[in-house]
């Protein structure tokens, strides 16, 4: 399809970087220098689009699937008035939903009233979301309340805060309707928080969840819904979450453990740990127990006897490790401002969390590795680097196994390549998705691309089979 919007935009010597990265012996060797190039070049695009579905995990501790399956029915026919949508659940991994993502949709008249805002909340647009008077950077110098406006992302950040008009690089995220008029959204005496602009023609048409059934269901990337599973929690089981905010991998832990057993999440960050516990209690978890700590510190001496950190050795049953990373598998995501010190800062800090991982955990007990990023470094490389530092690890296959396999390059085998879990979007050629096609398209095709249209994801699984 013709693209509605650019390549992801990196610094020159980011792109490079990863350009070495997908283009290193290995990978030349089994695919050859042109497809290597084309798979990179195409993988910058598709970051920068939507995912085909938005996935919705249902919260089973409360309610059924079945149940908010028939309920988001007609939430979804009510937003889209009166177009039919399916929603289908997914075949191997039960407690999720798919939504079919319509668009880029063309034709969508552009008004001469023109807002502006930051690329963080463009990327929230594309999924479905409304503006937030937070998020929007720029208005017409008349815009009233109920004005037709055209919204557009600074995909660079060179817009500022308050201006009448943006000649920059900006990009077209579709039409809404004015809540507030240009006066109250930047007053300065009284800064509004709510909806700005309410997206009436967005170019990709997605449901909003803006207060849907917000005890019921979890707003959830696919891949970030199967490493709940491939971590495979039991109840009355002890597990660590240790990068856990906003907690939506700790909610689902703590489901499918029905709520029995105890599932402690860590994040370092105050107002992340209060959003870990604001979602634990939405969706009635009683089981989690949210700390305001740093991972790398919490294996240490016990003396609070409280059941917080730090925590002795050998004290966890599981332990995830979704490790803050350098996000590159986000999507949509149409500018990365990162420099390559900060993309290559990543891997020291994941492999000190891997480390206090390995010392928290069990004999016989499982530790899961993963990332929303794409480079080599923070996953492959890790994998290896994990298994040549602690003998006693093993990797594990996993269940369910619905991405890819991993991306050679880092030294490991073909057989524990096939173990690894990745999620690369770039497998397949961007197209275009309007009604007519949904309804064409069988329901195991869907499935499909679904398990491939997503974000860039990795998950590796072991198991500790004695004392590291």
């Amino acid at each position: 399809m013709e693209s509605p919007f650019p390549k992801m935009r990196l610094r020159p010597e980011v792109e490079e970087y990863l350009r070495a990265s997908f283009q290193n012996r290995e990978i030349v060797t089994a695919l050859g220098a042109q497809e290597a190039e084309r798979k990179f070049e195409t993988l910058l695009n598709y970051l920068s689009h939507p995912p085909a579905f938005t996935t919705v995990r249902v919260n089973t501790h409360l309610t059924s699937v079945k149940h908010v399956k028939g309920l988001l029915l007609e939430e979804i026919n009510k937003q889209f008035k009166g177009l039919s949508v399916p929603v289908l659940q997914h075949p191997d991994v039960r407690d999720v939903l798919l939504i079919p993502v319509i668009g880029p949709r063309k034709n969508i008249s552009k008004q001469p009233s023109e807002v502006i805002v930051g690329a963080h909340c463009g990327n929230a647009v594309l999924r479905g979301a409304h503006v937030y008077v937070p998020g929007i950077m720029s208005a017409s110098k008349f815009m009233k309340a109920g004005d037709v406006v055209s919204v557009y992302s600074d995909i660079e950040g060179k817009c500022k805060k308050g201006a009448k008009e943006f000649d920059g690089k900006k990009v077209f995220l579709g039409n809404g309707i004015s809540e507030l008029s240009r006066n109250e959204i930047f007053s300065l005496s009284s800064p509004l928080k709510g909806i700005g602009i309410r997206m009436t023609e967005p170019v990709y048409l997605s449901p909003s969840f803006d207060n849907v059934l917000s005890n019921s269901l979890f707003l959830q990337n696919l891949p970030s819904t199967v490493v709940s599973h491939v971590l495979n929690p039991q109840p009355g089981e002890k597990i660590l979450d240790m990068c856990a905010a906003p907690g939506g991998k700790t909610t689902h832990i703590a489901a499918l453990m029905h709520d029995q057993g105890e599932v402690i999440a860590l994040d370092k960050i105050p107002n992340k740990v209060e959003k870990i516990k604001q979602n634990a209690a939405l969706l009635q978890l009683n089981c989690i127990k949210a700390f305001c700590y740093n991972g790398i510190k919490a294996l240490g001496k016990v003396e609070n006897g409280q059941g917080g950190p730090p925590f002795s050795p050998e004290s966890f049953d599981r332990i995830l490790v979704d490790a803050p990373c350098s996000g590159m598998g986000q999507r949509p995501n149409m500018a990365c401002p990162w420099t390559l010190k900060e993309v290559t800062s990543y891997q020291p800090l994941q492999r000190k969390l891997f480390t206090v991982a390995v010392k928290l955990l069990k004999p016989g007990g499982t530790l899961v590795y993963s990332t929303c990023t794409i480079t080599l470094a923070e996953n492959e490389e890790q994998v290896a680097w994990a298994l040549s530092t602690f003998p006693g690890l093993q990797l594990q296959p996993q269940e369910p196994h619905i991405g890819g396999e991993g991306m050679v390059g880092a030294g490991l085998s073909l057989d524990q390549l096939r173990k690894l879990q990745r999620f690369d979007p770039s497998i397949l050629p961007l197209k275009d998705t309007d009604i007519t096609s949904i309804r064409d398209t069988r329901r195991e095709d869907m499935i499909s691309l679904a398990n491939k249209d997503c974000i860039g994801f990795f998950i590796a699984k072991f198991v500790k089979c004695e004392s590291v």
